[in-house]
């Protein structure tokens, strides 16, 4: 697929690679503190990040674009690290890891149901839920290290967001016209359900750093709209500026 914009993701992908080689790790051994709470959500956010992204590889291959298999290889690359960064910082705090967790399968399960588009949907839920979780965490926690973790993880999530919003959008584009707004009507009602599951799920993390449940349910819808808006539009490139912080 010439000219489809992925190979600019491909170096944009690569050239955060290179830089997360140039700096240093955290510096783990000061430890950390973190409350009961959060750590178990934590716990749970490192079981959803660490897998390894198999599925999206063969769908990707199967789109038939050689530079987006090569950049969803290293977005899943990214996904892995945090989940890396996420083990580290649990460890810092002498918290052990889940080998596995009911909701993380009930979310595997369902972005495998079809295709690609289905697919990069849950995973765009997945990511803007990350964005306003990590964001909540980095701004309500006191702990140095615990902050520089989720600031780290929160600027690639970022990042992603843009990266899903042009496939989608050109997923969008090869739907016959009048099926469209029954897939944007579906990308809403995924995302507030997910925002909700989020919401109950790790609600006395929120209450922790001082996020409602409230207040994190309206900015994953607020982002959704802005996204779903942009996956539908017409045009291409300016499907995939980023989301307003």
């Amino acid at each position: 697929m010439p000219g489809s914009g992925f190979g600019e993701w491909v170096a944009a992908f690569e050239a955060e690679r290179e830089r997360r080689e140039w700096i240093a790790d955290p510096e783990w051994e000061h430890g950390v503190e973190l409350p009961a709470v959060v750590a178990r959500s934590l716990q749970k956010f490192q079981v959803g990040e660490n897998g390894d992204g198999a599925n999206l590889r063969a769908k990707a291959d199967l789109a038939g674009d050689a530079a987006y298999s090569a950049a969803v290889r290293l977005f899943i690359d990214e996904e892995r690290n945090h989940a890396r960064l996420l083990a580290e910082l649990l460890g810092a705090a002498g918290v052990p890891l889940l080998d596995g967790h009911w909701s993380d399968g009930v979310f595997v399960r369902v972005r495998r149901l079809l295709g690609l588009r289905t697919e990069l949907m849950v995973l765009m839920v997945a990511e803007l839920v990350a964005v306003e979780y990590y964001r909540s965490v980095r701004d309500g926690l006191a702990d140095p290290l615990a902050r520089e973790v989720t600031d780290r993880i929160l600027r690639d999530e970022q990042r992603h967001i843009p990266f899903h919003v042009q496939r989608l959008h050109q997923g969008f584009g090869e739907l016959a016209p009048s099926a469209r707004p029954f897939a944007h009507l579906g990308w809403l009602l995924l995302a507030l359900g997910g925002a909700l599951f989020v919401a109950v799920d790790h609600g006395p993390a929120l209450h922790a750093v001082r996020a409602s449940r409230g207040r994190f349910l309206l900015a994953v819808v607020r982002h959704a709209r802005a996204v779903g808006a942009r996956m539908a539009a017409r045009g291409g490139r300016t499907a995939a500026q980023a989301l307003p912080e």
